[in-house]
């Protein structure tokens, strides 16, 4: 065990497996610009009285462990987005795809690796001695011996949350709930903290990490650029100009309300399947229908022509933003929600303040081969990921 005082940032990385069966280093990919993370299980148990006895005689756990992760980065390229599993269009080669380019990238919905049935995926928090960044400036050393470990085995994503606004870098949030947590002080070859849904039962595999990068997969929009640091807020397009007709504060173009800030939450619950013989669920699969959101707020500056009676009858339209890598005018990622409809929107003004709107969206998820409805993003990102 190393000999620490204390664990700060510079220490810590975070790593996504393909799968929760992934034993392999190339099976891994290490996430970038993580800002935070949490994790922490609860033991959920019944006490067992009896007449006779005034203490418990026993406190049994009948159901399973629950299990969480919650954890922060920066939007950059996408890379993040495709080892989480979601389906990123490449907007650069074509020919980088995930899995190595074993599937030709077509138009496909965001959350569509999600929706159906599988195993999860482990999630590891590596942690290097005190004092000793975890990346070491892109020298590629492997993880060792003084090296720990904490892994999250079958980790299921339920909620992707995008944070769009002045004064602040694009930062995405994800929480996970997972089935098992394992921890090691060996380095690199831990055991997988997977279990076999169908049984139960631990996977006894040995699981072998990446090296440790600086970037990771995290490229710039062209080739001949930087990797992306990060995005600035100043570089941010949002496109509300459909619906202009649908809201009653001007949003079209450059003279229409100045937007303060834009937040998209994608929520996919899911229920445990249980069944008796079983210690722990054997599926965890999402709750449909799979409603998308996004509000928005914004320094309103005029009104527009409309009317909520004719609102009430309005049809479905598309909204959109992009964000340009800080090099240049080439798009580093964009996200487009189709077939929304406005929820609310609300006014607020007082003496001292200016006058603001805050708008409402929403739409749902389509199947994995639904072209039309829910939210879709492309990336600029070259590196595939699980090569």
């Amino acid at each position: 065990m190393a000999n620490r005082n204390r664990v700060i940032y510079q220490s810590e990385g975070l790593f996504v497996s393909e799968n929760a069966s992934s034993i392999l280093a190339e099976d891994v990919e290490q996430l970038g610009r993580v800002q935070s993370a949490n994790y922490s299980f609860t033991i959920n148990r019944q006490d067992v009285n009896q007449y006779g006895d005034l203490a418990r005689i026993d406190s049994l756990v009948i159901d399973p462990p629950t299990v969480s992760l919650d954890f922060s980065y920066y939007l950059t390229d996408g890379f993040n987005e495709r080892a989480l599993g979601f389906f990123v269009q490449n907007s650069g080669d074509e020919s980088t795809q995930r899995g190595g380019g074993s599937q030709a990238w077509s138009v496909g919905n965001f959350a569509s690796g999600h929706l159906t049935a599988g195993s999860g995926v482990n999630m590891y928090i590596v942690t290097s001695p005190d004092g000793e960044d975890l990346n070491k400036a892109g020298t590629g050393e492997d993880i060792d011996v003084s090296d720990t470990v904490i892994g999250i085995g079958n980790c299921y994503l339920s909620d992707y949350s995008l944070d769009l606004s002045v004064g602040s870098l694009p930062t995405v949030s994800v929480t996970m709930e997972g089935a098992n947590m394992a921890s090691t002080s060996t380095g690199n070859y831990i055991l997988s903290p997977a279990i076999n849904q169908e049984n139960g039962t631990p996977y006894d595999q040995t699981v072998l990490l990446p090296p440790p990068t600086q970037d990771g997969g995290i490229t710039g929009a062209t080739y001949d650029t930087a990797a992306i640091t990060a995005l600035r807020p100043g570089d941010i397009t949002v496109s509300l100009s459909a619906v202009d007709g649908e809201s009653l504060a001007d949003l079209a173009g450059d003279d229409g309300a100045h937007i303060q800030s834009v937040s998209i939450s994608l929520p996919l619950s899911r229920s445990p399947i249980q069944r008796l013989g079983s210690k722990f669920p054997f599926a965890r699969d999402v709750d449909f229908p799979v409603d998308v959101s996004m509000s928005v707020s914004a320094v309103m500056n005029d009104a527009t022509s409309a009317n909520l009676a004719n609102i009430l009858n309005s049809g479905v339209q598309d909204v959109s933003f992009t964000i340009n890598d800080p090099d240049g005018s080439t798009p580093a990622i964009k996200g487009e929600l189709k077939q929304v409809k406005i929820d609310s929107e609300s006014f607020s003004s007082s003496i001292g303040s200016n006058k603001t709107v805050d708008l409402t969206f929403s739409t749902q998820v389509g199947g994995p081969n639904d072209e039309t409805n829910g939210f879709f993003m492309s990336g600029c990102g070259f590196t595939q990921v699980f090569q």
